[in-house]
């Protein structure tokens, strides 16, 4: 297991992130999974003996169970909070009153409290935004951020889920106030779905920001377990919550030229979906789940995965994005410059 730094901060963080999602079960998230203490603790223990250091979970998962069994876990096994990193978020509603969801000042100090309290953690490592709050101005938002960092109940803070204009804006205004400014971004991104790579990769890497991928095998559809044909595990996830949205067409020509690669190995084709992203340069750490210990047992091994330089050619081909403007101006424009410089 490599160790990265985290975006342009000091931190370091295990190439794998685990997620706790299916920590819980509440409602509806009995669809992702409903897993107990005790399987809890086994898989949290699996995971640091595997060698990750980082751990991902929100307020809203099973309406904030999941964040209860972590900070349970962390206890139960006694780890060293200095030799873990824990992130969680705010964003989902959490209760029915009108202020009990968004990333107002008055959810943000509330929701960090709350999630501290259920984690039984003093402060944590990184604190994240989970999507998009049309009614908030980001000032406000910002603002409430940087004051959950200097009261020490955070030590950065991330985005999920933004368009790079809205990232932009937002660390913009914390550079001009000298706020802490969000330093990750954790976004939906597999080979069967690169769209981030227009505007939010070119973004974290002029600002330096971590790139966390979540649902790395895209609810399951790219683990070698489901068929063009419409063939796949019965009672599964993804046959019951079809979530993220994939072009399904361009995700089983991706899982058709994994499968010689991942036969060839001797290994699961989930291996060479999360290899892939491994071998992506501007990719920080990589979020997985699992159901059970096998699954993520399975999820580890792929740090081991090295990707031949056709290989990766081959992945890349059929995985590429169709070039859409400004994109194919910008490399068209760009040329005559890129001359002057290299010659």
């Amino acid at each position: 297991m490599r160790m990265k730094k985290f975006g342009r901060t000091g931190l370091v963080v295990s190439e794998l992130c685990f997620g706790t999602m299916t920590f819980g079960g509440d409602g509806f998230w009995k669809v992702v999974g409903e897993q107990g203490q005790g399987e809890a603790d086994a898989l949290v223990k699996a995971a640091v003996d595997g060698g990750i250091n980082f751990f991902d979970t929100a307020n809203v998962y099973s309406n904030g169970q999941s964040e209860t069994i972590l900070g349970q876990a962390i206890d139960n096994l006694g780890l060293q909070r200095d030799q873990i990193v824990v992130a969680t978020k705010l964003h989902g509603r959490m209760g029915p009153g009108a202020n009990e969801s968004g990333q107002s000042r008055a959810h943000i100090l509330s929701a960090i409290d709350k999630s501290l309290k259920r984690l039984k953690l003093d402060y944590v490592d990184l604190y994240q935004t989970h999507g998009f709050d049309p009614v908030t101005p980001i000032e406000e938002t910002m603002e409430a951020l940087n004051d959950v960092v200097r009261a020490g109940k955070a030590r950065y803070v991330g985005f999920c889920n933004l368009p790079a204009w809205k990232v932009a804006k937002a660390n913009g205004y914390a550079d001009k106030r000298g706020f802490a400014r969000y330093e990750s971004a954790q976004v939906y991104y597999t080979i069967a779905g690169r769209d981030i790579e227009r505007e939010l990769v070119p973004l974290a890497r002029e600002d330096q920001l971590a790139i966390m991928p979540w649902s790395p095998l895209a609810g399951g559809l790219l683990s070698g377990k489901f068929f063009r044909d419409g063939r796949g595990p019965q009672g599964s996830r993804r046959v019951s919550f079809d979530f993220p949205l994939v072009d399904k067409d361009r995700a089983f020509d991706c899982i058709e030229a994994m499968q010689p690669i991942a036969e060839s190995r001797g290994i699961s084709v989930a291996q060479i979906a999360l290899a892939w992203l491994l071998h992506q340069k501007h990719v920080t750490s990589v979020i997985i789940g699992a159901k059970t210990g096998e699954q993520l047992t399975d999820n580890l091994a792929a740090v081991t995965v090295k990707l031949t330089e056709e290989e990766l050619a081959t992945l890349d081909k059929v995985s590429a994005l169709p070039r859409e403007y400004p994109g194919w101006m910008l490399e068209r424009q760009g040329d005559d410059r890129r001359t002057v410089i290299t010659g």
